[in-house]
C-alpha cells in the first residue's frame, strides 16, 4: 500500500519488506517524515519484517487539516488505527520516535489489542514526563513546547530567510545537515509548519485524555546525548508499564536516534519483536 484514507484525507505510507512478515508500524516525530526510518526499515526488512511508515497527520500534504483541535492525541491515534484497518491488520508492532512515541504510548494504553509490542524512542511515558517536569530539569529542556503553542509567531520567526532559524535550531541539536535540509524544505510547504506545530498547540485540548498504564511488552530507547529529554523521565517510565519492560541507553547519541543509530534501532526492534511476537 502507498497510502490510506480517513475522513476525506489521504495519508502517504512507505510499505516495505516481506508482505507476510511480522508488521511493524513506524511513527515519526517533529519535524520528520517517513524518511527518518529509511535506514532502520532496511535492517528490519533484512530480518524478515514488514514495515509501514506513514507521513502522519499534517505531514502528508493531503492530510493537513487546519485548526489545532484536529491534532488532539485521540485523532492521531485514530489515524494509526485507520492505517491498520486499511492494511487488513488486526494488530502490529508499534515503533515511535518523538511525537510518534507519544502516539505509540497512547495506542498501547488505549488499544492494547491492536499493539503487539511497543518500542518508544527518546520519549518517556507521558505521565513520567509530567512527574519529571516537577522534579528535574525537564521543564527547562522542554521550553520550546510552550513557545511552539503561541499562535502565528513561531511560523513568522522560524521561516525567515528560507527557514534559516529553523535550520539553525535543528543543526544545533546535531541533526545531520543533509537530513536537516530535507526537513526544512518540507516545513516550507504551504501550511506544513503550522500543521506540525498544531500537534503542540493541541496539547491543552488533550490534557484530559489520560494515557494510563501500558500493558504490552515495551522497549524504551533513550540516548544520553538527547538535549530535549532527560534521564529523570526516562527512569520513571518503568512505573507506568505493567508488562515486560526493557530500557536500552545509547551512549552519546543525540535526540535523532532513527537517523543516527538506525542499525542499532533495527537490531533492538527485531530482538523485541522476536521475543514477544
Amino acid at each position: 500500500m502507498d497510502g490510506f484514507r480517513r475522513d476525506g484525507m489521504v495519508f502517504d505510507v512507505r510499505d516495505g519488506g516481506p508482505p507476510d512478515g511480522e508488521p511493524v508500524v513506524l511513527l515519526h516525530g517533529f519535524p520528520q517524515d517517513a524518511t527518518a526510518w529509511a535506514a532502520s526499515a532496511a535492517g528490519l526488512h533484512a530480518a524478515g519484517l514488514r514495515t509501514l511508515a506513514p507521513d502522519q497527520r499534517g505531514y502528508s500534504p493531503s492530510a493537513r487539516p487546519t485548526g489545532r483541535s484536529a491534532y488532539r492525541v485521540r485523532e492521531l491515534t485514530a489515524d494509526v488505527l485507520a492505517l491498520l484497518d486499511e492494511a487488513g491488520l488486526d494488530s502490529a508492532h508499534v515503533v515511535g520516535h518523538d511525537w510518534g512515541g507519544i502516539v505509540g504510548w497512547a495506542l498501547a494504553a488505549w488499544h492494547p489489542e491492536r499493539v503487539r509490542t511497543l518500542t518508544a524512542l527518546s520519549v518517556p511515558h507521558p505521565a513520567a514526563m509530567v512527574r519529571a517536569m516537577l522534579t528535574s530539569d525537564q521543564a527547562l529542556r522542554s521550553y520550546y513546547v510552550g513557545l511552539f503553542q503561541l499562535p502565528f509567531l513561531p511560523e513568522r520567526l522560524l521561516l525567515v530567510g528560507g527557514g534559516e532559524p529553523l535550520r539553525r535550531m535543528f543543526l544545533r541539536s546535531d541533526l545531520p545537515r543533509d537530513v536537516c535540509e530535507h526537513y526544512v524544505a518540507r516545513m516550507q510547504e504551504p501550511g506544513a509548519l503550522s500543521a506540525a506545530l498544531a500537534w503542540y498547540r493541541a496539547l491543552p485540548l488533550s490534557a484530559h485524555e489520560t494515557i494510563g498504564t501500558v500493558r504490552v511488552p515495551t522497549l524504551h530507547l533513550w540516548s544520553t546525548g538527547d538535549a530535549f529529554l532527560g534521564r529523570a523521565a526516562t527512569e520513571a517510565t518503568r512505573d507506568f508499564v505493567d508488562a515486560p519492560y526493557r530500557l536500552e541507553v545509547l551512549e552519546g547519541v543525540p535526540h535523532w536516534i532513527p537517523e543516527l543509530a538506525p542499525e542499532r534501532v533495527a537490531e533492538l526492534v527485531t530482538e523485541h519483536v522476536r521475543a514477544h511476537g
